[in-house]
């Protein structure tokens, strides 16, 4: 029976999605999990008030503005609007806080209160569409937009530096506004992955765009779990694959290291569809990782299938340990340690389902 299961599982490896630049721009919406985020539903930690007051803050800068009476002879009784009390004077801003303290709930609540048109994408989004459109394409199908929201804003090489300075800066000064959230405040951008001081004017044009806020707090994920990412035995696997056949729901089973070489084949814009109609993903033999590119590919997959919020089941090592090599000591730590969180709480989910 679990061999029977084994066999009849589809399989991530097998699938080689594309997506076009006009079904990226489809995709600029904020993640299912996310589809009813408001600033009423963020619960605001009260031993980290910079929460509340980002929240407050996001809350003004989504809000229209406000019409002020500009009566008498010379103002011909017209009215003229005015920013709301406590809303950001500059264009954008920027959320720099750990993982897990709700910048991206409130980067959501902040799109679904803004009227008009808007898009709401990851950063490697954005650029993905860059590449499908050229950046001509991408910034005629952005400009215009009330908003621009970039999830897990960071830049990783001069490329990407010089290409996100030169679209924020021409969408700002059309009118969009941008609300971005990242691990690492404006300024420093690039730190510990190229040499960020040959392109610390651009970014620093870049980060006068925006307000950055703070936000203090803990991992939200991690404070009913404890310890590394569930693994499950051989057996316990095969069973997991049975109860999902059986039950009809749609798990997938692949070796670790295969998925690994196959992320490779797939750009990381395309991710998402490696997950469509999946409800459970299953990985075998899951093993240490001591190569960035596949490490950070690997991020980039574990980022789609947090955002669709489908469980994982594994064995071999735990999920959470498998940045080897100095890696959770280097540039990109932080997003090495926000994986591990959402890993750690994909695999719960697992268990507990």
């Amino acid at each position: 029976m679990a061999s029977d299961a084994q066999h009849s599982s589809a399989r991530l490896v097998q699938r080689s999605p594309r997506i076009s630049g006009p079904e990226l721009v489809a995709t600029l919406v904020p993640p299912p999990q996310f589809d009813r985020a408001t600033f009423d539903s963020y619960r605001p930690d009260p031993d980290h008030p910079s929460q509340e007051e980002a929240r407050d803050t996001l809350r003004a800068f989504a809000g229209p503005a406000a019409p002020v009476s500009r009566g008498g002879f010379l103002g011909f009784g017209k009215k003229k609007a005015e920013a709301r009390q406590g809303s950001p004077t500059r264009p954008g801003v920027y959320l720099d806080g750990g993982f897990g303290v709700g910048k991206t709930h409130l980067l959501a609540a902040t799109w679904h209160a803004t009227a008009g048109r808007k898009y709401f994408g990851t950063f490697i989004e954005y650029t993905a569409l860059v590449g499908a459109l050229g950046y001509t394409g991408a910034l005629g199908v952005l400009q215009g937009a009330k908003l621009i929201c970039i999830d897990e804003f960071e830049l990783d090489d001069p490329g990407d530096t010089m290409l996100m300075t030169r679209m924020i800066g021409d969408l700002t000064s059309t009118g969009s506004r941008i609300v971005a959230t990242s691990n690492t405040p404006p300024n420093a951008l690039g730190e510990g992955r190229f040499a960020a001081s040959d392109f610390m004017r651009e970014i620093q044009a870049m980060s006068d765009r925006f307000v950055t806020i703070r936000i203090d707090g803990s991992d939200y994920r991690q404070r009913e779990l404890d310890g590394d990412a569930v693994v499950l035995s051989d057996d316990a696997y095969q069973f997991a694959l049975a109860d999902a056949s059986a039950a009809g729901e749609r798990m997938t089973d692949d070796d670790f290291s295969e998925l690994i070489a196959h992320l490779a084949t797939v750009h990381p814009s395309s991710y998402a569809g490696l997950l469509d109609g999946v409800q459970a993903i299953g990985l075998r033999g899951v093993h240490e990782l001591t190569d960035q590119s596949a490490a950070l590919r690997f991020v980039a997959f574990v980022d789609r299938v947090y955002d669709a919020q489908i469980p994982i089941a594994a064995t071999g090592i735990p999920l959470t340990t498998v940045f080897g090599g100095g890696m959770l000591d280097g540039g990109y730590r932080k997003k090495y340690l926000r994986c591990m969180s959402r890993l750690n709480a994909l695999t719960a989910e697992q268990v507990a389902t």
